[in-house]
């Protein structure tokens, strides 16, 4: 950025100004709160989260420094509506898997099917049946660390945690389990897809797989 293009030492105190008041705002519509969800709380929390970025960016644009506040903005453009002091969270992942080669998926779940004596063969029920077989004995962890080895290829995933008011009770969503999934009650999001393949990398990692990225969700 050129000097002409940086903030003013005004502008940068008037940012630092504007976050003052919007804790002292924060500070007094949680004090005076009506309720677990009181909007005026929900407003309050989200312009201080906007002040402190606004000077957060002004700071490093004149001083190349930064606060210790991380509040990241969304890439999707999904704003954080949800609690602002989460009583519990939900992690949510979906992993698409193409079924490259059947017969090889056949193949594996056929020799854990071997050893239960009370197994159908698993050709009866196709990949379907085969699936029910792999999933009943290793874990989607497992699963996801060897597709390969089952004939699966690996397709987009996604990991969110999401914020909730409240622990569920036991057997309350099992019903309808992706129901109340929002994005604007996600905190953080993880996703991976070989979309990102195509963008350049600005770091190396040897411990992030190629095309993973991970974009953050935080009250914003």
């Amino acid at each position: 950025m050129s000097d002409a293009a940086l903030p003013t030492v005004a502008e940068v105190r008037a940012a630092a100004e504007a976050v003052k008041a919007a804790l002292d705002r924060h500070l007094a519509a949680v004090e005076s709160r009506i309720g677990d969800d009181d909007p005026a709380v929900y407003a309050a929390f989200n312009e201080l989260a906007a002040a402190a970025d606004e000077y957060d960016e002004l700071l490093y644009d004149r001083y190349d420094e930064v606060t210790p506040f991380e509040i990241p903005t969304p890439e999707d453009g999904v704003p954080y509506t949800g609690p602002a002091e989460p009583a519990a969270f939900s992690v949510l992942i979906r992993r698409d898997y193409a079924v490259v080669e059947p017969q090889r998926l056949i193949a594996q779940a056929d020799r854990v099917a071997a050893h239960d004596p009370d197994a159908e063969p698993v050709e009866d029920g196709g990949t379907a049946g085969a699936l029910g077989v792999l999933f009943g004995e290793y874990e989607p962890d497992e699963i996801h660390s060897r597709y390969r080895e089952f004939g699966l290829e690996e397709g987009d995933s996604t990991l969110w945690i999401a914020a909730t008011e409240e622990v569920s009770e036991p057997g309350e969503w099992l019903d309808s389990p992706f129901e109340h999934a929002d994005a604007q009650n996600v905190l953080h999001r993880f996703d991976v897809s070989s979309v990102f393949d195509e963008e350049p990398d600005d770091f190396e990692d040897d411990d992030v797989p190629d095309g993973a990225t991970a974009a953050g969700l935080t009250p914003a």
